[in-house]
Formats: C-alpha cells, structure tokens, sequence
C-alpha cells in the first residue's frame, strides 16, 4: 500500500486497458476499480477502442479530453471506424455499432485525432512495448519500431484516405522488405492490427479465429511461433479475448479479457505488473 501511496504523491501511475469496444460504463467502473486519479495517472489503451458495445462516442470522447494525454495503439476496429469516414469504399459490418460517431457533429474532428495515434508504443524506463495483435515474429523491436513508424506516417499524411479505401484484404501473408506501396502497408497493419496464428515460418493465418487447442496442425499463436525473434521488452496486446488474458510467454502479457463478449475489461498497472478486472457488458 505504500509503494501505490508513494507513486500517486510522486509520480504518474500508467495503466494499460484491454479493448474496450465501445463499452463506457465497464470503463468507468475499472476506473474507479483502480481508484485513478487524472492529475496524476497515465491510461493506456491497446486498441479496438469503439465497435461492438453500445457507446462508441462516449468512449471515443471521453478518451480524446483526458486531462494526461493517453497512450494508444490503434486496432483492426478502429482503422475500420476510419475507414468508415475517410475511406474511398466503406465497407460496413451488420454487427457494427459506429453510427452514433459518423453522425456526431465532431465525427470528423474524432476521426483525425483518432488517426494520428500510434500502432506500436515503446517505453524504455517500463520496459514495455504495447501494440493491438502483436509484433510479427520474424521483427525484431527495432525493425517493428521502423515499420510501425512508417505506417502511422501515411495516416498522418496526404495519403491516408487511399490506404484506407485499400487496407482490407489478407494478402500478402508475410513480410518481405522488397515489398512497396499499399502490399507493404498492408500486411504491416495486419501484423499489428489482426494477427492471431502464423505458420512455422512466420507467415499470417488470418483465415483461423479458433482456439489454440483446435487450431489445425502447422499454426502457432505468434507469441509461440518456432524461432520467433525475441523482443527485449515486455509485449502488452489485446485484440485476442478467446485468450481470456493468459498467456504461457512470461514476457508477453494478454489483456483482452473479452469486455464485449460476456468477459471481463482489464486494466494492467505498469509499474508493478498487477492487474485489475471488472465485468463486462452482458451481451444475451
């Protein structure tokens, strides 16, 4: 109890949150589960902050006001919130529950500041890294930390509308550094963003969404792929709830615990490694 004590006089207290998914009020409750203070505590969020729960807009806000700028890493949900705004060809989803933003008198202000976040996020004193899926096992941090940069600099830029009209599609399935354009740009976002299983050799499955004990023979979570290159660092990621939060790597930490689907919203506090849950939203 002294040590927390000792952090909130003296020093900013960083959480990470699993994906919230639109879902306000499990937010507010961890929140307040972890006691956090806004004058002195940093959020985190690992991604896939709208879509699915009932309250998109109200997270989206309340996210973008906090009074200690957050820490975000986009997910697969939320570059689809993009590209239901700024994308050439939307495509939408029937399980979507974006229209309360792309309605909103601020959709488009959200909608910039949303692409201005980050898909990968390193800090050195916490020896952490956070991203929404993953850093593909054939990366080592600095190369996911170049790639990672090169794809926010096309959202950021005069270009991003185009990729976002052309991001969706699961080829190519592995990285090559020959690779140019909206191919490259592609399957960097699908690492970061969608990946679950890869093959032996690294190479994206993204056909698979089953558990690790179902999944066909040659697929490996990609935290667990065969001479995956080690990263010196702490992973933090989300978007796999079917993992429930657990994870057999000691250094890579699952923290989408499946708030949407009936589970629970998580929060990992950084400085010590402790987690908090709260339910979730009940969805029958």
């Amino acid at each position: 109890m002294f040590r927390i004590i000792h952090w909130r006089i003296f020093f900013v207290v960083d959480y990470v949150i699993g994906d919230v998914q639109g879902c306000y009020e499990p937010l507010m409750a961890l929140l307040e589960r972890v006691d956090y203070n806004e004058r002195v505590d940093r959020l985190w969020f690992v991604g896939d902050l709208v879509n699915r729960g009932p309250e998109s807009l109200a997270v989206l806000r309340f996210i973008k006001n906090l009074p200690i700028a957050p820490r975000i890493t986009l997910g697969n949900h939320d570059l689809h919130l993009l590209s239901q705004l700024f994308g050439g060809e939307t495509r939408q989803n029937p399980d979507d529950t974006l229209k309360d933003i792309l309605v909103a008198p601020d959709a488009l202000e959200l909608g910039h500041w949303l692409r201005q976040q980050r898909l990968l996020y390193h800090d050195e004193t916490l020896q952490v890294v956070m991203c929404h899926a993953g850093i593909a096992p054939v990366w080592d941090l600095n190369l996911a930390k170049m790639l990672a940069l090169e794809l926010e600099n096309i959202l950021n830029g005069p270009h991003y509308q185009d990729f976002l009209t052309h991001m969706y599609g699961n080829e190519p399935d592995h990285w090559s550094s020959v690779l140019t354009g909206l191919s490259r740009w592609r399957v960097i976002c699908n690492y970061f963003t969608r990946m679950r299983f890869c093959d032996a050799k690294g190479h994206l499955v993204l056909t698979y969404k089953g558990t690790i004990k179902d999944a066909p023979s040659g697929l490996y979570p990609w935290y667990n792929v065969p001479h995956r290159i080690e990263i010196d660092a702490d992973i933090v990621f989300g978007h796999w709830a079917a993992l429930k939060g657990k994870c057999i790597h000691p250094r890579v930490h699952a923290i989408d615990t499946g708030c949407y689907w009936g589970g629970k919203l998580t929060a990992l506090r950084l400085q010590d490694r402790q987690r908090f849950t709260v339910p979730g939203v009940r969805t029958s």
